[in-house]
Parts: structure tokens; C-alpha cells; sequence
């Protein structure tokens, strides 16, 4: 079978990427860069909704809230 030749030549040569690779590659090249500063701010914003839930519930309240007995003041 016959290799065939784009239209224009060789066009692979001066091929550039689309808009939407570079978009991507721009990204993924970001995160590689970043990744300690992306895991250390999802790691506090884990922790946070994890605190926040457990604080939410009303047995948890109750013992922020209510005094001890012993308590003077």
C-alpha cells in the first residue's frame, strides 16, 4: 500500500499542536510544579470539612456547650 502525502507536502515537520493539547500540556506542566503547594492546601481543606462535620453534630455541641457540675463559674 502507497504511503500517502498531505496535500500541502510534508506538513508533519511544521505540525504545531492544537490549542487544546497546549491547554492541557500547560496544565498538567503547572501541576507538576506545584504539587506540594496543591496536596498541602487540599490536606487543610480535607481537615477542614472532616472538623467541620464532626463539630456539627449536636452530641458534639452538647459538650461544648454544657457546663460540668463541678465548674464554679
Amino acid at each position: 500500500m502507497a504511503k500517502r502525502l498531505a496535500r500541502g507536502g510534508r506538513r508533519d515537520e511544521l505540525h504545531s499542536p492544537s490549542i487544546l493539547t497546549r491547554a492541557v500540556e500547560s496544565v498538567f506542566d503547572f501541576v507538576r510544579f506545584a504539587e506540594f503547594e496543591i496536596l498541602f492546601v487540599l490536606f487543610f481543606v480535607a481537615a477542614y470539612v472532616i472538623f467541620k462535620d464532626l463539630t456539627s453534630r449536636p452530641e458534639y455541641n452538647q459538650i461544648m456547650v454544657k457546663k460540668p457540675d463541678w465548674w464554679p463559674y
